[in-house]
């Protein structure tokens, strides 16, 4: 699924179209029709880690529009969390696509929780508080605006069939966003610890370090949400090569310099993937699918994981990530 950076930018381009009307909707969405957002008044946005999320109103009980994380916060930067420089807002309802591809249904995410059983069994939002669409995008999930995906190869049979799309939104102001390749459900206000996002300012730190330090293969913990919202399979991938850890290392072996260091990259090249996709750049890899190294090294892949849960394929560089020994905890000045 599209990582922090990338849902950080849907959320820029959905915010523009905030306190407006749903005038027209469409979609392929079979949980919630797209005929129930009708005449619904989009009221706010805000994003958490790698979810959306998207709040409405129904006409009659209509409030002023408050968009409560309109531009999220810029992201911190480098060891000491320092401030990002300023970045450009995305534009308004013109703003073309960010897109991450097509959908994989093994990435799909099952949703922790209920949403309500109201919600679930309804096309609009439920009385009460249970009016936040929450989305949680496919692997390559994406949102559009103002124009619609289409096929850039021909598929397994040779057929050369645009993406569907899940939802459209056409709203009073002219403009309309679509969502591909994504899970949507009702749900209550979301509830979040900015503390564990990685592109908040209020990242903590000693937090993701408390939790690295656990006696379990360092690329276990990285994919934990509840320390590291936001982080995905190539955040994981590129920190790792870029603080020379090897995936399977536990972290309770690890020198407090090394687990500084890694949680410094972690930081470093989500802020600068964010910043690159704002900009239009393409995204840079060093390790993530690659056959070599920067130094030249033969890549080792494998598929990783927790014995119970995603196996996750990852790479790196027997050489740049020398495994460690398990005899004991590795020194700090050998870091």
């Amino acid at each position: 699924m599209p990582e922090g950076p990338s849902v950080r930018k849907f959320h820029r381009l959905v915010s523009p179209f905030v306190g407006q009307q749903v005038v027209r909707t469409g979609g392929s969405s079979k949980k919630l029709h797209p005929d129930g957002f009708q005449a619904l008044w989009l009221q706010d946005t805000q994003v958490h880690g790698k979810k959306l999320f998207l709040r409405f109103d129904p006409a009659e009980e209509m409030g002023p529009p408050g968009n409560s994380n309109p531009e999220p916060e810029r992201p911190c930067r480098g060891a000491r969390g320092k401030r990002a420089a300023h970045q450009k807002q995305a534009s308004g309802p013109r703003r073309r696509k960010t897109s991450e591809g097509a959908f994989r249904s093994a990435e799909l995410v099952v949703p922790q929780g209920s949403d309500g059983p109201a919600c679930l069994r309804g096309d609009t939002p439920a009385g009460g508080a249970e009016r936040w669409l929450q989305v949680r995008f496919g692997l390559f999930g994406s949102v559009w605006v103002n124009e619609f995906s289409i096929a850039k190869k021909a598929n397994k049979r040779g057929d050369w069939k645009d993406p569907v799309p899940r939802l459209v939104l056409h709203f009073g102001g002219g403009g309309f966003l679509v969502f591909y390749n994504c899970q949507m459900s009702w749900s209550s206000p979301p509830v979040v610890k900015v503390t564990c996002d990685i592109l908040s300012e209020k990242f903590h730190r000693g937090e993701a370090l408390e939790a690295l330090r656990q006696a379990q293969p360092v690329c276990y913990t990285l994919l934990d949400q509840r320390y590291f919202s936001g982080l995905g399979n190539v955040i994981k991938n590129e920190a790792l090569y870029r603080a020379g850890i090897h995936p399977l290392a536990l972290g309770s072996l690890l020198s407090p310099s090394r687990l500084e260091a890694l949680v410094d990259h972690v930081v470093e090249f989500s802020t600068d993937w964010l910043q690159g996709k704002l900009q239009g750049k393409h995204r840079h890899t060093q390790i993530y699918q690659k056959a070599q190294c920067p130094a030249g090294h033969q890549v080792m892949k494998e598929a990783l994981g927790p014995p119970r849960g995603f196996q996750r394929l990852t790479w790196w560089c027997p050489h740049c990530q020398p495994q460690l020994s398990p005899e004991g905890p590795e020194q700090s000045h050998l870091s």
